[in-house]
């Protein structure tokens, strides 16, 4: 009976940030659970193999591409969802960009807004018009935006990087206060370390083994950690009080005085 709380079928979702990684992974784990999805990236050519892979796994799957740095590339991608698909339940608000370490000093102009660009601004600009579609169709929905143990949990040689997921913690907030008699639930996954395309060299160097002996848990997280805490905000599963709510999932490192 408690598996029926995480069913999606007849709800349509879109996850960004899908040609690969955790967005990749969150959009196979929605598909599994039964719903329609949408994957959005900027990379068409990755997209499409994503899609094909759910496709020959009989799933219900289709692409966007789309830039959330650009608001015309939002805008487009959008007017295309509601065109081809109609409804939108679920937004999964994924897409961003790490850092490579860098003293705050030593941080440009060029850096800092990069960053904050894409993985502040960026949701900002998704989240807002995943909240006007849910709006306008009058059935409310699910924003599950993506942000980081960084946005709790501060780390050095990556201020511009803190700052943009600590943002992303208090639009969450600031949304699900606003957007709650919309029916519109917001909340936030903030992942620790789980092994990506984008972070996999540097932990297989003597620094990155070094770095992983420091996470309480002594091990990067995987991926299907993650299925069930998304799932879990994303779904029915959660009812419809749980919102606001920032969910770790980071093997004790916010909690850790490391």
């Amino acid at each position: 009976m408690a598996q029926d709380y995480f069913q999606l079928q007849g709800q349509t979702a879109l996850v960004t940030g899908a040609s690969s990684g955790l967005g990749a992974h969150f959009a196979r784990v929605l598909s599994a659970a039964g719903a329609r999805v949408v994957l959005a990236a900027r990379r068409r050519d990755k997209l499409a193999e994503q899609v094909d892979a759910l496709r020959a796994a009989g799933a219900e799957a289709g692409a966007i591409t789309l830039d959330v740095t650009s608001p015309d590339s939002v805008a487009a991608a959008f007017a295309e969802l509601e065109r081809d698909w109609g409804q939108l339940d679920i937004l999964i608000n994924n897409a961003g960009v790490a850092s490579d370490p860098i003293k705050f000093l030593d941080t440009t102009e060029p850096d800092w807004y990069h960053i904050i660009e894409t993985n502040l601004n960026g949701a900002w600009r998704v989240a807002q018009a995943g909240a006007k579609h849910m709006t306008r169709s009058g059935n409310g929905g699910s924003i599950v935006n993506i942000g980081s143990i960084y946005g709790l949990h501060t780390g050095v040689l990556k201020a511009a990087y803190n700052v943009s997921k600590t943002g992303v913690v208090q639009l969450t907030k600031s949304m699900a206060m606003e957007l709650c008699r919309q029916n519109i639930r917001v909340n936030a996954l903030c992942p620790g370390w789980f092994l990506t395309d984008i972070n996999s060299d540097y932990f297989r160097t003597e620094s990155g083994e070094r770095y992983i002996r420091t996470i309480p848990a002594r091990r990067m997280g995987e991926l299907e950690e993650l299925s069930v805490p998304l799932l879990l905000l994303a779904s029915r599963a959660a009812g419809g009080y749980m919102n606001g709510s920032v969910l770790t999932v980071d093997g004790g490192m916010v909690e850790s005085p490391v």
